[in-house]
């Protein structure tokens, strides 16, 4: 099997100083990528600005913005059985980016916003028999809002996760998940680390090709 995988976030710049990001620190997707690569799958990583080590056996393509991530998934997505889609990508970028860096005067500085290319909204037309899973990163009630995007965006499954938990968001290894699948059915696992969420992944892509 060939699997594409995206990890880590994104930066989007506001001048060539400052950007705009998240917390996310890849090690999702990385798990994800390193175990599809032992059990024997070719990987391809689409990995956002992250301090991790290239799994062995893995194809890293490195990108920093949403719009390098959603030019390097189009480019290799027709190579692709399944796509795993880690990454925390921005919904929003600055509309416009300085030349240079901007200068600290009085008052507030106002920053407009423009919303970047929904990744996967951008590509469903050439899903075909390919399985796509998402992520739903979420506070509060991940699972109604990971819902809506299961459908919204075409998903085989979804995983979603509250990340306002210190024990499954961002920056650190270990996850706690629910597993949403096109037919509504749900599968919950409590904090485990994300190596062993990530080999559950896989295994759930395997079952489905």
């Amino acid at each position: 099997m060939n699997m594409l995988v995206t990890a880590g976030p994104t930066r989007e710049a506001i001048d060539p100083v400052r950007f705009l990001s998240n917390r996310s620190s890849g090690r999702m997707g990385f798990a994800v990528a390193a175990k599809a690569a032992e059990a024997g799958h070719a990987v391809r990583l689409v990995a956002g600005p992250v301090t991790l080590e290239t799994p062995t056996g893995v194809e890293r393509i490195d990108v920093v913005s949403a719009g390098e991530m959603c030019d390097a998934v189009t480019e290799h997505v027709a190579w692709c059985h399944a796509l795993v889609m880690a990454a925390a990508v921005a919904d929003w970028r600055p509309a416009v980016v300085g030349s240079r860096k901007l200068k600290k005067g009085e008052g507030p500085l106002g920053l407009q916003l423009e919303r970047t290319t929904d990744i996967l909204q951008s590509i469903s037309h050439r899903k075909g028999e390919r399985i796509f899973v998402g992520f739903a990163a979420e506070t509060g009630d991940p699972e109604a809002e990971a819902t809506r995007k299961l459908a919204a965006k075409s998903l085989d499954m979804i995983v979603a996760n509250d990340v306002s938990r210190p024990d499954a968001g961002f920056e650190v290894d270990t996850n706690a998940v629910t597993f949403i699948d096109q037919n509504g059915t749900t599968r919950h696992i409590e904090t485990a680390p994300k190596s062993e969420i990530a080999a559950e992944i896989v295994t759930w892509i395997e079952g489905r090709l």
